[in-house]
């Protein structure tokens, strides 16, 4: 299945309020109008970001602007990962996905879940960062990612999912991320309350 024909333009707003108010839910449900006209099936209507997923999302976007210095390039990042997760859903919810396929995908809920432990640990216990450790376990995820919907997606698709990975998996933007005296500091805890709601509701 292959759904870039239903994507959003590059110059289409964020929300009605204008392109300057970023919001992940907006984005999300744009990116799922798009697709509903193009995939005529009930399960699709129900594939939404929950809530606490799109509030680290905005968290993100918000530290990616602060890195990176580019409004523009910061909303490209976070569209292309919601594109990939609401498509990477719809493949799931419509048992597309072979039994190849699904180990595959236990196999990445289980780094996911790795992941995301590390990320609040390297948090909530100070001096254990290490930049290197969750760059490759972001990178492993990436290849997974990359594995599971290799027969599924487009090369377009495959460029979207290297853009996200190698930017949230760069050693540089992790570094400022959780540096302790960092203007990022108060945007991480957030992003680790969220992480920590999705483990505890085993999202995650």
């Amino acid at each position: 299945m292959d759904s870039d024909s239903g994507e959003l333009s590059e110059g289409e707003p964020v929300s009605a309020a204008g392109p300057d108010l970023f919001s992940s839910k907006n984005l999300a449900l744009q990116a799922q109008k798009k697709i509903l006209s193009k995939l005529a099936s009930k399960t699709v209507a129900n594939m939404l970001i929950d809530d606490t997923s799109s509030e680290i999302f905005d968290e993100l976007y918000k530290v990616t602007k602060e890195q990176t210095h580019n409004k523009k390039e910061a909303h490209k990042i976070m569209k292309d990962l919601i594109k990939v997760a609401i498509k990477i859903g719809i493949l799931y919810r419509n048992n597309q996905f072979n039994q190849e396929e699904m180990e595959i995908v236990e196999k990445l809920r289980k780094k996911l879940n790795q992941t995301a432990m590390t990320i609040v640990s390297f948090y909530e216990v100070e001096y254990t960062f290490d930049k290197n450790v969750l760059s490759q376990l972001l990178n492993e995820c990436k290849d997974l990612v990359h594995e599971l919907v290799g027969r599924h997606l487009t090369p377009r698709t495959h460029g979207r999912i290297n853009h996200v990975f190698n930017h949230f998996a760069d050693v540089e933007f992790l570094s400022a991320l959780y540096s302790l005296d960092g203007e990022c500091r108060p945007n991480l805890k957030k992003i680790c309350d969220g992480v920590n709601k999705l483990l505890e509701e085993k999202i995650l």
